[in-house]
């Protein structure tokens, strides 16, 4: 076996991992050891925060067969290591020791006791797992998984459920006889006790956890520091700071994770054979037995079974059962197909505990900018051990002020600073109704441009109302009709169809089922009634439900003439009892039911569903000639269309029967009845929230499972589609026949039609200009329109249009959630930063793939989504953005401004050591908790603005404009703070200080004398108190207050910084104590902070530089910055497309001024845009051939089908 192999597990799936093998070695552990007893235990702590490090250093390689340890990393961009130990599962203690005894009675990892087929043993078979001699199974668990060694494929695996690879027919046959004693032993030695086990740590684990954390780590390295050279009070200070931000951090993380348990705690037994549930939507859901294919007339005994096919007939965990009707005295078989971690609800649960990183380029520049102040430490570390042994300073005191310097340039309470401003954003949010469940998103929805909605229920109102219907008599249409609810038609087949072929039901006497079937069950006014248990029982067998008519619309029956005759007649009643039912399948796109009418011999089949598949099923001469002429008329204009079909059963089909037949045996040869016409009204604020989002050049896509005419007429409604804009519909066909796949592009109509057809040419295509910049680009204007079929198609085979599609794609209809969720991919693929807003289940993927998911439903999509708004409306989607931007700017801000203040106190400290003197502890103190932790913890608190603008602020921290703002200011601060420490040695007053200096001639004050002479040992051991330390306090102090009003910008994505009445009052009030301290000294104060008395002139001299320095920081960062480069970053950076007013902005001639003289400030000008999405539109600008013309046929190539190339031909 190769040593140095590697494999893959979970292959093409989204947890897919590389895993390598190792053994444990004695003599690399060995030297571990004692680099950790060397390194006083900094190593271990190394290999703790990096796995890779941790197996290398202690392991050698190994065949993954035989290993002790495996290594595993991700395949995705983050490329995260893990690391796991081999254990041993030991089959020999069991009742059933024989390896073939085994295999016989396990196959796919559950009990087929019946099993007599020796090949499924072997594919199935758990003696795949283990080793025969040893009956030893070799196992690691990763992420709540466990994975097995498989022989087979010689590969780890994880066990798989009924789920994959199982016939209908094997459930019934070999799954259905229950578990021997000793199976059931082995089932839970293998898949373990069937529960989502989520464990509570305790608070010692979490805190161990939390205190190893790098940053307090750093942290309790700076503390030991400063209590080595006596700074007690500020050690202090951060000890604090640390022990309240560990509190609130165990507090928050031990809740989610109770919360997280309560919620997988919830579980039930049942009993079932039909039954209603509530699945999370707020419709409960009917399921039925899965169908014997067996015993049907038209069965397939090979048909596999699948959860996500035969949902209908699966129960899954976390259902909720409301209803239940059974036979009496039968108990009801059910098979566990999937167990654990493993269900639909585990996988979501393991979602949330183990959530994969957040990628965004503002975390991954802040690293780099740490690592950058890393280097500028390391700079200082340096200058300081040489500065100290040119003037033989003492070996001890050498080490700590070089150390110090590190802590001093990477701050302890940066953490805290760049959390402040999302806790306070996460804080606005909740105000307005959305709540957060994953705050580093808030900064990302900062970028978003581009929104994909759901329809229904998101853009739309959740429910239907019925607009009319359109029967068909004689294979013709008759006119709409309006009211159903009326004599003429109480006994027709039409609404007959109406009163049986759906799912409601009676749950605690109040109708309940899908919105849509209740709207039609209402316009026909009839009632239902379903058999009590009572009624069940006596009969013993289940009592149809039965549906009738109420009796004012029934034709009044003349009473008999004969009184005793009565007894005997019959009264006049009209019902129908739901024989069985076939519920709605969304792959079948149909329902039906088979009914019988009171006093009927035969039975009547009766179906709805998606008016192309019902016309397919019934016969050719019942759909009338301009079936697909009336169909596109209501589609066109958003109606959604149901059709209904009918036929009479032969007589011979009994009741018997009738539960044991296909539904394909129903389902044909059916009679067409006509069109149901619904109408999905728009959301009142729809329309108002997508300009608003257009006017801010953000993106807009509707993805849905509605029908393809009704989503682009829906658009088009709602602004997302203008009316002067062209849609191409993408038609994908799959490969068929030997010939390769295609795509055919027609052109829909739009609402001002084409006269002549060579308009479309001609009209529908803007002239493209090429632009010196994107965002000067009058965009073409058409979209592109396909259904989910198509979808997948051209992912398949047309992977090179796939970006192009993206870029003008806005309609995708009849998209499954996989194909919801791919959908989101592929954008993101393009360097998009994508939104997602729905409110179903369905949209569960798709929420949680998205950059920033919103989800209008507090059900089982909030669980997924990192938002929830509490109102079901889109309204929330521009305030998230606003949030996000304004959280965004304000990291930033923070960021800087700590950047500013690392650099500023580390020059202040360089400066002070070159002279051997330092800042004081109470300095240090005053600057770090007066100054610093004030300002960033009130700079924070700017709201967002009120509206969204155009501009999108940067992505991350190394762009042009954001270096240029931190270098200019670190200059600016460093070339004042160096001309007050060197212009103040050359004041004729000057000396070097000593405790008898007497500059400001204070020998007269006693007073202030003999205050400062108390202390003047201790204060010379430092040699803190000199005139350099001054002015270099004063100076520097005023510098933070400067660099933080410079930051705190308001307009365009937050409100000006003087509408922060917290940091307006802060900063003045800092302003004035510094202020007054500097020009009026306090002998009390001067003693605390070590400062020595100045005259008063060169006091009044600092006020100019700090007055100087004030005016030039604030015009270079909000003048020039603002004026020219900020707003060319901006250009370049905006998003050109769907903007049709393309004005200029007030600012162009300077853009066009800073573009030219600036290049070197922001590497732009002429350079390819970094956004794939932006450079692609570029190209397709002069593409002639993009985008397709109309009624022409794009081809893949069969032969190299690989690479997705195509070829396009014109058809005439």
């Amino acid at each position: 076996m190769d040593k140095e192999e590697r494999k893959i597990i979970n292959q093409g799936q989204e947890d897919e991992m590389e895993i390598y093998g190792y053994n444990l070695s004695r003599w690399k552990l060995a030297i571990v050891s004692l680099g950790v007893i060397c390194t006083g235990g900094f190593l271990l702590l190394l290999l703790y925060w990096m796995p890779e490090w941790r197996v290398k250093a202690t392991c050698v390689r190994a065949a993954i067969k035989d290993c002790e340890v495996v290594l595993l990393r991700t395949t995705d961009e983050f490329k995260m290591w893990f690391c796991a130990k081999i254990r041993i599962l030991s089959l020999e203690t069991h009742p059933v020791s024989s390896p073939k005894s085994m295999s016989n009675k396990l196959s796919n990892g559950h009990a087929v006791c019946l099993i007599e087929n020796p090949t499924e043993e072997n594919r199935h078979g758990i003696s795949k797992y283990s080793q025969a001699e040893s009956q030893q199974i070799r196992y690691f668990t990763h992420h709540s998984v466990k994975y097995f060694w498989n022989d087979a494929i010689h590969n780890f695996d994880f066990l798989k459920g009924l789920d994959e690879g199982v016939s209908c027919t094997s459930i019934y046959e070999k799954h259905s006889a229950g578990l021997t004693k000793g199976m059931h032993a082995y089932r839970k030695l293998l898949y373990g006790v069937n529960e989502i086990a989520v464990k509570v740590p305790s608070v010692f684990k979490l805190l161990i956890k939390e205190v190893l954390n790098p940053f307090y780590i750093f942290q309790l390295f700076s503390v030991i520091l400063w209590s080595t050279d006596e700074y007690y009070y500020y050690a202090l200070a951060i000890v604090v700071m640390s022990i309240v931000s560990i509190v609130s951090s165990l507090y928050s993380i031990r809740k989610q994770y109770v919360m997280l348990h309560d919620m997988v705690a919830t579980h039930s037994t049942v009993r079932v054979s039909v039954c209603r549930v509530n699945e999370g939507e707020s419709v409960p859901v009917t399921k039925t037995n899965l169908p014997n294919p067996s015993v049907d007339v038209k069965g397939i005994g090979a048909e596999l079974y699948n959860p996500e096919t035969h949902k209908r007939h699966t129960l899954f965990c976390g259902t909720t059962v409301i209803q239940t009707r059974f036979y009496t005295g039968e108990l009801v078989k059910a098979v566990v197909v999937r167990t654990g971690f493993s269900t639909s609800k585990g996988q979501l649960v393991r979602s949330i505990l183990y959530p994969k990183p957040t990628d965004f380029k503002l975390y991954r520049d802040a690293y780099l900018f740490l690592l950058c102040l890393v280097a500028v430490a390391g700079i200082g570390f340096i200058y300081t051990i040489i500065n100290s042994i040119l003037n033989e300073v003492q070996v001890g005191v050498i080490i700590i002020e070089s150390l110090d310097i590190i802590t001093i340039t990477v701050p302890p309470a940066l953490p805290a600073a760049m959390t402040a401003g999302i806790v306070y954003a996460q804080r606005r949010l909740k105000k307005i109704g959305i709540f957060c469940i994953s705050p580093q998103r808030i900064n990302i929805c900062g970028q978003l441009n581009l929104v994909c909605f759901d329809k229904t229920g998101t853009l739309t109102e959740d429910g239907l109302d019925l607009w009319g219907i359109q029967r068909v008599e004689n294979a013709r249409f008759l006119s709409p009709e309006e009211n159903v609810c009326n004599e003429m038609l109480v006994k027709s087949q039409f609404v007959a169809c109406l009163a049986t072929c759906h799912s409601l039901t009676k749950i605690e006497g109040v109708l309940s089922g899908d919105p849509l079937d209740l709207k039609m069950f209402e316009a026909i006014g009839w009632i239902l009634e379903e058999a009590t248990e009572e009624e069940t029982a006596l009969h013993n067998r289940i009592m149809p439900t039965v549906v009738r008519p109420p009796k004012q619309l029934l034709p009044e029956s003349t009473p008999a003439g004969n009184q005793e005759m009565e007894l005997f007649e019959l009264p006049a009643v009209y019902e129908i009892g739901i024989v069985r039912q076939f519920p709605f399948s969304s792959a079948l796109q149909r329902m039906s039911v088979v009914a019988r009418v009171l006093g009927d011999k035969k039975m009547d089949a009766y179906m709805k569903g998606a008016p192309e598949v019902i016309a397919s099923l019934c016969k050719p001469e019942t759909v009338p000639v301009d079936f697909q002429n009336v169909l596109e008329d209501f589609t066109k204009q958003g109606f959604r269309v149901i059709a209904l079909a009918h036929r009479k059963l032969e007589s011979k089909l009994t009741w018997h029967k009738v539960q044991n037949i296909s539904r394909d045996a129903i389902e044909n040869n059916m009679d067409f009845m006509g069109l149901i016409i619904m109408q999905n009204k728009l959301k009142q604020e729809t329309p108002a929230v997508l300009e608003d989002l257009h006017k801010a050049n953000i993106r807009t896509v509707m993805v849905t499972g509605d029908n393809m005419l009704t989503a682009v007429s829906v658009a088009r409604d709602c602004g997302m589609i203008l009316p002067q804009d062209k849609v191409i519909i993408a038609e994908a066909l799959p490969p068929k026949d030997g010939k390769v796949a295609k795509i055919n592009w027609h052109y829909a109509d739009s609402l001002t039609q084409c006269s002549h057809p060579s308009a479309i040419a001609s009209e529908a295509i803007p002239v493209k200009l090429v632009h010196d910049s994107l965002e000067d680009l009058q965009m073409t204007r058409y979209h592109f329109a396909m259904n989910g079929k198509s979808f997948s198609v051209i992912l398949e085979h047309f992977q090179d249009l796939v970006p192009k599609l993206m870029l003008h794609g806005t309609v995708f209809a009849r998209m499954a959630p996989d194909q919801k969720t791919q959908l989101i991919e592929a954008l993101q693929n393009v360097d998009y930063f994508v939104g997602m807003c729905g409110d179903g289940a369905n949209d569960c993927g798709a929420l949680k793939r998205a950059h920033g998911g919103i989800s209008l439903s507090e059900l089982e999509a909030s669980v997924a989504s990192p938002f929830t708004s509490k109102t079901p409306s889109i309204s929330c989607v521009p305030n998230l953005i606003r949030e996000g931007r304004a959280a965004l700017i304000t990291s930033f801000c923070v960021f800087k401004f700590m950047a500013l203040y690392s650099i500023i106190q580390y020059f202040s400290v360089t400066l002070l050591y070159s002279i051997l003197s330092n800042l004081g502890d109470f300095q240090f103190l005053f600057i770090d908790l007066a100054i610093i932790l004030v300002v960033v913890f009130t700079m924070s608190l700017n709201p967002a603005w009120k509206e969204l603008v155009a501009q999108r602020p940067p992505s991350g921290l190394i762009s042009g404009a954001l270096l240029f703002s931190v270098l200019s200011q670190i200059i600016i601060c460093i070339g004042f703070q160096s001309l007050g420490f060197f212009w103040v040695k050359q004041q004729p007053w000057y000396e070097v200080w000593h405790p008898k200096s007497d500059a400001c001639n204070t020998t007269g004050s006693l007073l202030w004398n003999s205050s400062h002479l108390d202390n003047e040992t201790e204060l010379d051991e430092h040699n803190i108190q000199n005139y350099e330390n001054t002015t270099v306090f004063f100076i520097s102090s005023f510098q933070y207050l400067i660099v933080a009003i410079a930051f705190s910008k308001g307009k365009p994505f937050r409100q000006p910084c003087y509408k922060n009445y917290f940091f307006v009052f802060s900063v003045i009030f800092l302003y004035v104590f510094i202020l007054f301290i500097m020009l009026y000294p306090v002998a009390s104060v001067d003693q605390v902070l070590q400062i020595v008395c100045v005259p008063y002139q060169w006091r009044v001299t600092m006020l100019i530089i700090v007055l100087v320095n004030a005016f030039v920081s604030i015009t270079v960062e909000s003048f020039f910055l603002d004026m020219v480069l900020w707003k060319v970053v901006f250009n370049r950076d905006k998003q050109g497309e769907y903007r049709f007013s393309t004005t200029q902005p007030p600012q162009e001639s300077m853009d066009r001024w800073g573009k030219c003289c600036l290049p070197w400030a922001l590497g732009c000008g002429k350079k390819t845009p970094k956004a794939k999405y932006m450079y692609l539109a570029q190209e397709l600008l002069v593409d002639p051939e993009w985008p397709p013309k109309p009624q022409t046929t794009t081809e893949a190539k069969g032969l190299v089908k690989e690479n997705g190339s195509c070829q396009i031909i014109t058809i005439t």
